[in-house]
């Protein structure tokens, strides 16, 4: 059950987040380190499938009986009560301040907030803040690792697969499903499941911006990585790794499709892709 809640979170947010990051950003050369493409596209591909035949058709549904109000409330209070995770990694990442602050944010959204359903955190001064165990490696000096894409989790690399095990043990979600393991399937994760709906749901406006990608593969791998860039970065990431990710010069889309293509019919035919 956890796998498929973090293949959800993941896959939803990155859909959410990371169209709206690149439809701002230069369009990065396509990435050719990918060492476990072949696998990962089965994956991707299974993981699709399951998408398209499980969760949105629920995400579709829960649409469909709630207001846009009713669902920025639901998310406000998921958003708060998955701050545990941020907080503690604000302490491992020796960042007392962003500790402290969304430890204010916290206290003030689950109090004046109703157990977080409304943000007047935000209103003063105290704005939304997420970080998690894969930054936390990050900012300890582990390398990334090859991009991989597991089932019913989604994209992530082999750095970054560490943080669902360890933010789980922070989340009140897990914690309830762990404390809980003797209620009915529905009773335990029912919670977990309404959240995963929830993200999913979020994720549903941005779909038609993908209709013109001509990989939706790569696009969810790069996207992915430029989005972990920032966020280790704190949005802020060195000029020089901007320029490595996205180039310098004016990107001709239609090159890039054809560099992409070859590079693809290559794999396929066995050929040197060096």
């Amino acid at each position: 059950m956890r796998s498929t809640t973090d293949f959800a979170r993941l896959r939803a947010g990155l859909l959410a987040a990371s169209v709206a990051f690149l439809a701002g950003c230069t369009i990065a050369k396509p990435r050719t380190d990918d060492p476990w493409e072949g696998f990962n596209r089965k994956m991707y591909a299974f993981n699709d499938a399951a998408d398209k035949a499980v969760i949105r058709p629920v995400a579709v549904g829960y649409r469909k009986i709630t207001t846009p109000n009713m669902r920025r409330v639901v998310s406000n209070f998921f958003a708060n009560i998955k701050m545990p995770i941020t907080i503690v990694n604000d302490v491992l990442q020796a960042e007392p301040t962003s500790a402290l602050r969304n430890t204010g944010r916290f206290a003030i959204n689950t109090t004046l907030g109703f157990l977080g359903l409304f943000d007047p955190a935000s209103e003063m001064s105290l704005p939304p803040d997420n970080t998690d165990f894969g930054v936390t490696l990050a900012k300890w000096g582990l390398p990334e690792g090859p991009y991989l894409v597991l089932p019913l989790i989604g994209s992530t690399t082999v750095r970054d697969v560490w943080r669902m095990p360890v933010d789980n043990y922070f989340d009140p979600l897990g914690w309830y499903a762990r404390e809980h393991d003797d209620y009915a399937f529905l009773q335990r994760y029912g919670p977990n499941l309404a959240y995963l709906v929830t993200l999913r749901a979020r994720a549903i406006d941005a779909e038609s911006l993908l209709e013109g990608v001509y990989d939706p593969y790569v696009f969810y791998r790069d996207a992915y990585r430029q989005r972990r860039l920032y966020d280790i970065y704190d949005r802020n990431p060195p000029t020089e790794l901007i320029e490595q990710m996205q180039g310098t010069d004016d990107v001709d889309i239609d090159e890039l499709l054809k560099q992409q293509h070859e590079y693809e019919q290559q794999k396929k035919n066995g050929g040197d892709t060096k």
